[in-house]
This record gives C-alpha cells, structure tokens and sequence, in this order.
C-alpha cells in the first residue's frame, strides 16, 4: 500500500499529449534564466538559526532532474521544474540591478544605490534572505542595505526582511521600508487570522511533506521549493497610495503603479527609469498564476488584473528595456517584454470574459471549467502553461467572484457534509465492496477523475476500509503523475501520501515570535476574537482593562460569545485590571508566555479578580496544525 507505483498506460498517453502538442525544442526560457549568472552557494544548503533541519535545501533534493522527463511527471512540469531548480544564485539583471534565484520560493532583488543596496521582496525566511546578501557583497562588493521594498502582501516577499535589517532600523526610519496601502492589514489578514487553515493546506500545496523524486517533489511551479526557516514581520514606514508616486531612494528614482485587487489584495509594481527596468511584482510570472489559489485565499480579480497589465503598458511600454519580476527570470528587449506583457495580460481577461459568457448562457462552475480552453495564440506560449495556477480553477474561480459556490439549482442549495453525504452514496450505490469492484474497472480503464470521486466516499464513510484507500492512494498518485501544476501535483501525491501512511505529527499553530512581534494590537485582538470557542464562552460576560505601560489602554469585553477591543476605554466595573507591555500582551496571548511567570518577574500585574486571566486562557482554541484533509474529521 505504502509503496509509489509506475505510471500507467492511461497517464503514459497523457504525458505523450503533451509532447506531442508543445514545443520543447524552444530554448529561448532555458537562455533567458541562464543570462546574467555570477556565482552561487555550493553545497545550496542554507542553516537553520534555531533548528538541526537546513531552512533552505537545493543541493542534492532535486539533482535528478536531468535528462529527459520520466513518465512519472508530467513533461511540461519537468521543463519548468529544470528552469526553477537548475538556475539559482546571483544573476546580473543589468548593471546595477541583480537577483538572488532559487534561495527561496521567490526571488530577491538588489538595486544599487548611492551607498547602499535596496531590497525588494526579502523572501521567506531570515536565512534565506541572509545567505542572498551576504553572496550578493561577497561577489558585487560590501553595502549597507538603504531600503527595503515590500512589493505586496504574501508572506514569501515580507518574511525573511529580518536576515536584511532589524526592527529598530525600520521603527526608527533609518531605513526605508516601503509597501502598498493596505499591506499591514492584509498580509496578517491572510497569514495570521487564517494562518492555521491555510498553513495546513499549504503543506499539500507546496508538497512540504513529499521526498524530492520522480515520484514525489518536483519543485511549487512558482519556484524551486519554499523555505523553512525564521520569519518575521517589520511595520513600513512609508506607504504607496496613488499610481504616479515617486520616491528617490538612495539616489535610485522609482515611479509607482498601484495594482490593488490582483494577484494580491495589496499590491504595486515599479519602474526605474535610471535602468530603463520594470518590476512587475507578482502579476507576471512564466506561468498562469492563481485567480483562486488551492491553500486558500481570497479570490483575485481577473479582469481587474488584465486591466493593471494593460495600466504597465501604456504606462512603461515605451520606455522599458528590461522587464523583471519577483519570480523567475526576466525578459529582455522591449518588443519580446511588452509582448509577453500583452499576453499575459491577454490570458487573464479571456478567462474572465469567457467564463462570463458560458455563465450567461446558463454553465454551472464545473460545467464551464471542463470545456473553456485557451487558443493556441495563449496556450502554447509556455509562460502562460498551468504550472502554478490552472485554467480549470481560475475559470470557476471567476465564476465565484461574480456568482458565489451555489450554481442556483436547488439541489445543491443544502448539500450534506461530506461525511452524511458519503454515508447515504455509499448505501446508493450498493455498499462499499460494490463501490470498489467497479472502481478497479475504472482505474483500469483510466477512469481517474471519477474513481477519485467515488472512493473518497467509501473513505469518507469508513476510514479503515484498507482496499479502497489504498486504491484512492493509487488513484490520486496518477492524478498527480499527469498534473502540468505543480500544486495540483503536490496536493494529489500528499493525499496519498496522507491515505498511505496516516497524518504526520505536528504541533499546535501559533505565529512566530517575529511576526508577533510585529503585529500590530488591533490584529492581535482580532486572532483572539477568532480564537474565541463560543460554547466555552457561552453565558461568560468578561471586562477586563488593559493598562498597557508602553500603549493606549483598552478595554476587551467577552459577552455574548463575542470578543471586542475598545481602545482608549476603561471600565469601572471591570473583572480584573492588567498592567502589561503590549509585547509581554501579545507573548501571552500567542502562548508564547506565561501569566505566572509573567506576574513571578513583576513584568504583570493584576488588581481585581486574579483568577480572570486564567478563565481568559480558557476560552480560547489552539488549532491543530496536521488535521486530516482526505479522511473524516472529528465529528461537530
């Protein structure tokens, strides 16, 4: 049951359609990555600062992909997986502008300054964005770093800022950190309020538990592998508003385009007209990116990410030579960039459009998803394939975003949870042997995306019925063996992996302590609220005054299974009145401090009922970070 099979006959012809219908003798991407190297960390092994474990491996994990792409992988994926993996280090995008590549999921740029190094997008970990600079001064010669650039508001573009500057050079505005509107409240919307959902899925997404191999890892499609290392969290201290700002950070101008409501909630990208280069943030890439992203987010605009690609180009399409972004390798020449800034930009809007069109003749989301298809003028350039984002999610994506998940046929308005609903298909269709003799008919035929559907029931009803989860393991496993996505790949091959050999241990979510550090009290107050079991608090009417030493007091009041914060309020009939340091608050609350060791070091005080603190604690969550995604969860 445990062990990875062979691809089959079904997924051998699947993978043969790719070849057959892509033309991998185009080099030109291999060129283009290649272009600029200077130098890199051999072995690519990055230390952990405070773990055994590297935060960053590429050595040895992804040196079998060489040669021609094995049945086991999809050949479109093994083309892109070469491209993310085999190229990493410092590159020279042009004089004065360079990247460290493949240190991380993402890229890290350097523009030279006057006196120092301006960083945009330090990665996801402290180390990883450490190791980048120090082989960036080794090679191009000591600076400071004179600014940091916060492209927007996903965690691998903000994390690793720490491995760049401390808290006390942004707080102090030493050095400029520059981010778009809405940054702070997004980036701790998405990673901290449903940090502990999404980081699980992430896991599947990013393929975090599956062994780098033909059968298993073979790179996120975004980048060659996410790092594992510290991360923390700096408030910026100078925020993007407008399109047409300008800023001149350490000599080096910078012209602003706003672009809210893409590939992130907040989001801008950037011209420099010294170097004649455009940095295109995340909303290019050399692929189809997320309209909806399977760990789960927010879903993207499609057409308002068409219409900011169409913004670039009327605003920078005359003027640039070079055309970079926060992933992959960049594009030369100003024809071949706004060409490819056009199809991109061409591929969102008819995603959009299309799915619209089918939706208005009356297409359900699945119904539209199977039968859209790009033309081959978008289809066949190879920076607009499926290797992160695909067609088939982005096309019901976008009919979500106008529509919502109910596809108004009455029948679906109240479905069954998935453990009810399995329970009555199984007795449907004749009990779970029937489901499994005919499900091994159609895993023989190749019938994989129906025998996927029919024993996550039989799994869904009874987890312990070996036979068919071994079979749903397999079936997944070829699932994955033909995804052209990467995250579709790393969620099929870890859901069999999760169906071979059971959820792996884990520990109990909580944000770092960087990142605690740094977040601000109102995002605080609103992860308690979040944290709050409202059974637990049920009848509980709660008042405590926060007397913060170091920021404004506040009032936080359970009642009626609810949490609210009122700052600058205090209560005369509080339960209990704390006195605390707003980072000793948030340490406490992130159960990364203790209230008796707390009140022990004088560093709290309470005056009133002491035992408030303690029922506080007891009415928050702490969420389980290995939960099981393919077999039942706990009953509710």
């Amino acid at each position: 049951m445990r062990e990875p099979k062979a691809a089959t006959e079904a997924t051998r012809k699947v993978q043969q359609s790719f070849k057959d219908k892509l033309n991998f003798e185009d080099r030109q991407s291999f060129a283009d990555a290649e272009k600029g190297f200077i130098a890199t960390l051999s072995p690519l092994t990055i230390a952990h600062d405070r773990s055994s474990r590297p935060a960053y491996d590429l050595e040895t994990p992804l040196s079998f992909l060489d040669g021609d792409a094995p049945d086991t992988v999809n050949p479109s994926l093994w083309r892109q997986a070469q491209l993310n993996a085999h190229y990493n280090g410092l590159y020279e995008v042009t004089d004065g502008i360079y990247q460290i590549r493949s240190f991380d999921i993402a890229n890290m740029t350097l523009v030279r300054g006057d006196t120092g190094w301006i960083i945009i997008d330090p990665l996801t970990s402290s180390e990883t964005a450490r190791a980048g600079l120090e082989l960036a001064n080794q090679h191009l010669g000591e600076r400071p770093v004179t600014g940091v650039i916060h492209t927007h508001s996903h965690v691998d573009h903000f994390a690793g800022v720490l491995g760049v500057i401390t808290h006390e050079q942004a707080a102090s505005g030493e050095v400029p950190v520059l981010a778009p509107k809405d940054y702070v409240q997004e980036a701790l919307s998405e990673n901290v309020l449903a940090g502990n959902v999404m980081g699980r899925r992430a896991t599947y997404m990013y393929g975090n538990l599956l062994k780098p191999s033909p059968t298993g890892f073979v790179t996120t499609g975004l980048g060659a592998s996410l790092s594992m290392g510290s991360t923390g969290f700096v408030l910026p201290n100078d925020i993007i508003k407008e399109t047409g700002e300008t800023r001149t950070l350490d000599g080096v101008e910078v012209e602003f385009q706003m672009t809210m409501g893409t590939e992130a909630p907040a989001e801008m990208v950037f011209y420099f007209p010294q170097f004649k280069a455009l940095c295109m943030s995340e909303i290019t890439s050399h692929h189809l990116h997320n309209v909806y992203t399977p760990r789960g987010a927010q879903v993207r605009d499609a057409l308002a990410w068409a219409d900011q690609l169409n913004e670039s180009i009327d605003l920078f399409g005359d003027r640039l030579e070079i055309q970079f972004a926060s992933h992959h390798w960049p594009i030369w020449g100003r024809e071949a960039a706004v060409r490819y800034l056009a199809k991109q930009r061409d591929l969102y809007k008819f995603i959009h459009d299309q799915t619209l069109r089918l939706a208005n003749m009356g297409y359900n989301k699945e119904e539209i998803a199977e039968q859209i298809s790009l033309p081959d003028s978008l289809g066949l350039e190879f920076y607009n394939r499926d290797y992160y984002g695909t067609l088939y999610a982005n096309a019901r994506a976008v009919y979500v975003k106008y529509l919502g998940f109910f596809d108004g046929n009455p029948s679906t308005l109240h479905p069954l949870p998935p453990v009810d609903a399995a329970n009555q298909y199984v007795r449907y269709m004749g009990g779970p042997e029937s489901i499994l003799e005919k499900a091994k008919e159609d895993f023989a035929a190749g019938n994989y995306r129906w025998v996927a559907e029919a024993l996550n029931h039989v799994v869904m009803h009874d987890p312990e019925q070996t036979e068919a989860r071994a079979l749903l393991a397999d079936t997944l496993e070829q699932l994955g063996y033909q995804s052209e996505s990467a995250p579709w790949r790393n969620f099929y091959l870890c859901g069999a992996l999760e169906l071979r050999e059971g959820l792996p241990g884990g520990s109990m979510y909580a944000a770092s302590a960087g990142m605690v550090a740094a977040i601000p009290l109102e995002n605080i107050f609103q992860v308690m609220s979040v944290r709050l079991n409202a059974e637990r608090a049920d009848g509980v009417v709660l008042k405590l005054n926060l007397a913060f030493t170091d920021a404004e007091k506040t009032l936080l009041v359970i009642e009626n299974s609810v949490l609210h914060a009122f700052v600058g309020r205090q209560a005369d009939d509080a339960t209990a009145t704390l006195e605390i340091s707003e980072l000793n608050f948030k340490l406490l609350m992130s159960g990364q401090a203790d209230g008796a060791t707390l009140l022990g070091d004088g560093q709290l005080k309470v005056d009133g009922d002491a035992g408030a603190l303690l029922q506080l604690s007891g009415l928050f969550d702490q969420f389980e970070r290995r939960f099981p995604l393919v077999t039942p969860r706990k009953p509710f």
